[in-house]
């Protein structure tokens, strides 16, 4: 194995490159777009795009405003996170993902709980797409405490819910899950360092948590291991979302410098 140039007697006196620690907080923020129509969402975006890279659709936008409002997106220059959550048989979801990467998004989600056929289903329609986009396994949602596990039949609890399901996940050639910040270090520890923790349920301090239960300021996320963030609420419904997109990736970077 070759020695690392930070330990290689000709480089002793070399500085390493200085880190630019908020250009990496902007790589990680994703900025959820759940609004109703294109018209606010592309007005949130034109106030945040200068300090943010990531965006999210998920259900409440697609719906309204299609495919044309992810083409906008990335016609912008954005990187899109489609967050369908698609659960479904294996033949289905394998076409949903051509469909999905062919609009040019670079991640998007299905849900754990179709199964290993299903999972392997959406990772193989992958094969052969250039440049394919990182496709995540949502295990646990963020508003499942145990109470809610035990109404649908489930007796684990969510942390274990999750594991058993990233484990499955990682048996289908998936790298990528989305998970509470709850869970990060256990999906951490199991994925190691490729693998890909996309996490919702992110609140700054003295933030309306909402329906989210299980949940973790921007710093403490990152410090557990999380890849990428997801913030929708407290940037969209500030007063000011771009001094509030601002606020949290000062944060991230903080976190990230440590």
């Amino acid at each position: 194995m070759p020695i690392p140039e930070r330990l290689n007697p000709s480089f002793a006196f070399a500085r390493p490159p200085a880190v630019d620690y908020m250009d990496e907080a902007r790589k990680r923020l994703i900025v959820a777009l759940d609004v109703p129509d294109a018209a606010s969402a592309l007005e949130l975006v034109s106030q945040l795009e200068k300090a943010c890279q990531w965006f999210k659709v998920g259900l409440e936008l697609f719906v309204a405003a299609g495919p044309a409002v992810i083409e906008q997106l990335v016609a912008r220059g954005h990187s899109v996170f489609l967050d369908l959550k698609f659960h479904d048989i294996p033949n289905t979801v394998a076409g949903a993902v051509r469909s999905g990467a062919a609009l040019g998004v670079r991640m998007m989600t299905l849900h754990a709980a179709g199964g290993p056929a299903m999972l392997a289903a959406g990772k193989g329609a992958l094969e052969g797409i250039a440049d394919p986009p990182e496709l995540l396994a949502v295990t646990v949602l963020t508003n499942m405490e145990q109470a809610q596990m035990n109404a649908v039949g489930l007796e684990r609890s969510p942390c274990e819910q999750v594991e058993l399901l990233a484990r499955m996940g990682q048996e289908a050639g998936i790298r990528g899950f989305v998970c509470s910040p709850l869970e990060i270090e256990s999906l951490r520890a199991l994925t190691g360092a490729a693998g890909v923790l996309v996490i919702p349920g992110i609140r700054p301090a003295g933030a309306v948590v909402g329906d989210q239960k299980r949940i973790a300021t921007p710093a403490e996320a990152l410090r557990q291991g999380a890849s990428y963030l997801v913030v929708g609420r407290p940037i969209t419904q500030a007063p000011d979302p771009a001094e509030a997109a601002e606020a949290i990736l000062k944060e991230m970077s903080e976190a990230l410098a440590e």
